[in-house]
Order: structure tokens, then C-alpha cells, then sequence
């Protein structure tokens, strides 16, 4: 922040994305584990105050006559850029002068007859802490950097994995595609079945949908992983026994931007046909519509059933393909900018399992953030508790964002957290 000696305005970054890797591991920070215990933190008022006063700062300088069409340009951006942050930074501060002004006059009615006012300000209270979770919640997500792809429309695939008892894998896939399936329409978004391979006994070995809407990739990015379930299968043995089966499947997501931009040569894929499976009537009997492709080079294989003609599934197996191969590039720049930090893009983590799903006690476990919501069928519904579930995750994603930033930004200047 600050002007150069010669007087050319250098604008700063809120939170440098090259300098910082949302990092999920399985251990929350003691001292951050809420919006509100992180606000209190002495590094995020300083940083919080530095932009306050950059903010002034700026619309001063606006207002001067000397400063020059370029840099109004550029303080004009700066100014748009920090004044949300310092308008919810001043509305915290208000609501906690009222909170603390709430509290001395809590603290002087103590008497019987004044137990209604009591009441009326401890009521009030609580309204306004909501209020400060509320705008601390805001603020950081103003803080927080916007992903490259967080608009972006994705890939989703899911695949069974592999268990002693059968069918609970399969059976698990497919409760949660249609997790998701309902969740896209929770959020109105729009989920266009790319490929469903079902499995002999009524679950779904590998299923993958085209997902398009308002930040999709936003909400999604933390999904992909390894989901585990533990749960007394429905019919056999083991059913009549009580005893528990564990079984894994795997989520991907995939972003896609609009217009992505990889080369493939046709002489690199093996192109297949065969007949789809599934729902279709008895079309799907009768047609070789579906397509296999294989990108030679790679050994990637993306296949698309979805629709009758086999010319139109090609071109939605290709943009799938395009899609994966468009990630390989992004994994790889990131992992040489970030070389040391554990990458959670794209098919991050396959081998870890990031959540539990145990039906015997209806408890569903988001191991990265340490965090156990109840009613397992409302968070396979997939509409609000998923929303709130994935929304825990993203607030998780901001504390630990901004928790870095400010460590790594005391150790560059040489103090300490």
C-alpha cells in the first residue's frame, strides 16, 4: 500500500493467489476454527486496519487534481476492491460497540423489577452476534481470493470401489449420484448425464454428469475423494446378523471453463462403439450410439451414452477428454508453483477417505474438517443439510486461506504468529 517516491501509485493485492494454497489436511488450527475466533486475532485486525487506512487513502487521492487519468484508473479498481472490505470492517466494529454497550447495561439490571429489560437486551444480544457471524463470514469471503475456476462448469464422475459384501458399493454410488443430481436441482443447476453404466443387481458401478450453473465449481471442488459408508446390507446374511459392511466409492469433479483450449490429435484416440446400457427403451438394444474414446498418449478413457445419436455423444466424449487432459495442465502448474503444499484440485486425494457416511449411528463425518452432522437421509436428499455441509467446508477453506496468508505474511517481515 502507499505511493512510490516518484509518486506512481502501486497497488497492492488483497490476498497474492501465488502466495497461498487453501489447505485441507485433517487438522484444524486450534486458534481459528470460527470466522469469529480468527477476526479476534491481532494479525487480521492489524492486516484489517492497514486496508481501513488504504481505503481512505485512496478516495483521497481520488479527489486530487495532480493524479493522472492512468492512475485514477488504477486507484478507481483499488477503491472498488476495498471498499466492501472496509465497509463490513466498520459495520463488526459498530456491531460490537453495541454488544459491548449491551452488556455494561446487562451488568447494572439486576434487580426483579427490571427482568423484562433483561430479557429485551439479552435478546438483542444474541440477534447481534448473528449479525457479527454473519458479516465476519462476508468479510473473509471478500478477503479470499476468487479461484480461476470457481465459476466454472464441471465434469462430476463417481465409481464404485470394491468391498467384501457386494453390492453396498454400488448400491452407495448410485444414492450418491443422485446425491448430486438432486443437489443441482437444489441449486438450480443444470445436470445432463454424460454416462451411467448400472451394476447387475441395481447400483451403479460409474456414472459421470455435465454440470452447469452459477459457481458450480465453487460449491463442488471439495467433493472429490474417496466417500465411505459402513452399514448393515438390506438383504443376506450379514443383514440377518446385524453386522456392518464398509465399502468406498470415489468422486472426481472436473472444472470446465467455457472455452478450453487443447490440442487433440485424431490420430492419438482409439475410437470405440458399443450399445448403451441402461434406461432407453429398446433403442438402447438396437444401436451402436455409445462411445468409448481412449487417448492413446495418456491412457485416458471418457465414454458418453447419453444421447441416441452417435455422432453427438462422440462430440460430448471428446469435450469430456478435452476437459480431463485440460486438468492434467492445471494440476501440473500448480504442483510446480506449489510444489510443497498437497494439491486439492481436481481428483485430489483419491486414495484418502474424506468423509464417512455410517448409517448405524445416521452420522455423516467430514474428516478434513472434523465435523459430524445427524440425518444422513437429509444430506443424501442432497438439498439444504448437503448445502450446509458443503457450506461448512467452504467456510473452513476461507479461515484456513486467510490463517495462512497472515502467518506466511508475519514470518516474510520476520515476526511470529
Amino acid at each position: 500500500v502507499g505511493l512510490h517516491k516518484s509518486g506512481f501509485w502501486r497497488p497492492k493485492s488483497l490476498l497474492d493467489t501465488d502466495r497461498l494454497t487453501l489447505s485441507f489436511n485433517s487438522r484444524c488450527r486450534k486458534n481459528h476454527q470460527d470466522c469469529r475466533a480468527l477476526w479476534k486475532h491481532e494479525a487480521v485486525q492489524k492486516y484489517l486496519e492497514t486496508l481501513s487506512k488504504e481505503y481512505q487513502q485512496v478516495s483521497q487521492l481520488l479527489n486530487a487534481d495532480s493524479v493522472s487519468d492512468f492512475e485514477q484508473r488504477t486507484l478507481k479498481r483499488r477503491c472498488a476492491d476495498l471498499s466492501p472490505i472496509a465497509a463490513a470492517f466498520q459495520e463488526i466494529k459498530a456491531a460490537e460497540r453495541e454488544v459491548q454497550e449491551l452488556e455494561a447495561m446487562c451488568r447494572e439490571l439486576d434487580s426483579r423489577d427490571e427482568k423484562l429489560l433483561l430479557e429485551l437486551a439479552l435478546e438483542e444480544k444474541e440477534t447481534l452476534d448473528k449479525k457479527t457471524n454473519m458479516l465476519c463470514r462476508k468479510l473473509f469471503q471478500l478477503l479470499v481470493p476468487k479461484e480461476k475456476y470457481d465459476r466454472s462448469h464441471v465434469i462430476l464422475e463417481v465409481t464404485a470401489g470394491r468391498t467384501t459384501g457386494g453390492d453396498i458399493c454400488q448400491q452407495f454410488t448410485k444414492e450418491m449420484f443422485e446425491m448430486y443430481r438432486n443437489y443441482a436441482d437444489y441449486k438450480r443447476w443444470t445436470f445432463d448425464v454424460v454416462n451411467y453404466t448400472p451394476a447387475e443387481i441395481g447400483g451403479l458401478h460409474h456414472a459421470a454428469a455435465h454440470i452447469s450453473g452459477d459457481d458450480v465449481y465453487r460449491h463442488l471442488k471439495y467433493e472429490g475423494g474417496t466417500h465411505r459408508v459402513q452399514r448393515i446390507p438390506e438383504t443376506g446374511l450379514s443383514s440377518r446378523m446385524q453386522r456392518i459392511h464398509t465399502g468406498t466409492m470415489s468422486v472426481i469433479v472436473l472444472p470446465q471453463p467455457e472455452e478450453v483450449d487443447v490440442k487433440v490429435d485424431p490420430k492419438d484416440l482409439r475410437i470405440d462403439t458399443f450399445r448403451a446400457k441402461g434406461a432407453g427403451g429398446q433403442h438402447v438394444n438396437k444401436t451402436d450410439s455409445a462411445v468409448r474414446i481412449v487417448h492413446l498418449p495418456t491412457g485416458l478413457v471418457v465414454e458418453c451414452q447419453q444421447e441416441r445419436s452417435q455422432q453427438m455423444n462422440k462430440e460430448i466424449a471428446l469435450r469430456t477428454l478435452r476437459a480431463k487432459l485440460y486438468q492434467q495442465v492445471i494440476e501440473k502448474q500448480l504442483s510446480q508453483e506449489q510444489s510443497a503444499r498437497k494439491l486439492q484440485l481436481g481428483t485430489r486425494a483419491q486414495s484418502e477417505r474424506i468423509r464417512t457416511y455410517n448409517f448405524t449411528q445416521d452420522r455423516v463425518t467430514d474428516h478434513r474438517i472434523s465435523y459430524d452432522a445427524r440425518n444422513i437421509k437429509e444430506i443424501l436428499n442432497g438439498k439444504e443439510a448437503l448445502d450446509q455441509l458443503i457450506n461448512r467446508l467452504l467456510e473452513f477453506a476461507e479461515i484456513e486461506a486467510v490463517t495462512e496468508y497472515l502467518e506466511n505474511l508475519q514470518a516474510s517481515e520476520g515476526g511470529g504468529c
